[in-house]
């Protein structure tokens, strides 16, 4: 029995969930579905308030991301993803920052794919 790796990303957990819930009746051996970022580290952890808390840039604060130093936070807080006035210019947001990782048999690769396209996925 030969098995093929699948990776997908989606829009939300939300819409990744929905996939895995149809490919687990599929029999995938291996399901994930994991949040990634181009910035590292979980950022803010609790809430504070940014006019009076202790917040070292906008990056972290809105980009849910650890920098190593000032002036890297400083530099990612120019990205259009820190302001939350990037739309894509669709409207709505267009990110794809949500992996789904499948791993299943090869008999049931093709379908697996259809599935994940029909949920609103990009292989």
């Amino acid at each position: 029995m030969t098995e093929k790796s699948i990776l997908a990303y989606f829009n939300s957990p939300e819409e990744a969930e929905g996939a895995a819930t149809k490919l687990r009746t599929l029999r995938a051996s291996e399901l994930s579905i994991e949040r990634f970022s181009k910035y590292q580290g979980d950022g803010v952890t609790k809430i504070s308030n940014p006019l009076t808390g202790s917040i070292p840039s906008l990056g972290k604060l809105t980009l849910k991301a650890d920098f190593s130093a000032p002036d890297v936070g400083i530099l990612a807080a120019s990205d259009v993803s820190a302001s939350g006035m990037s739309d894509g210019g669709q409207g709505k947001p267009t990110g794809k920052d949500i992996l789904l990782t499948v791993v299943i048999d090869m008999e049931q690769y093709q379908q697996a794919i259809q599935v994940i396209e029909a949920s609103g996925g990009m292989v």
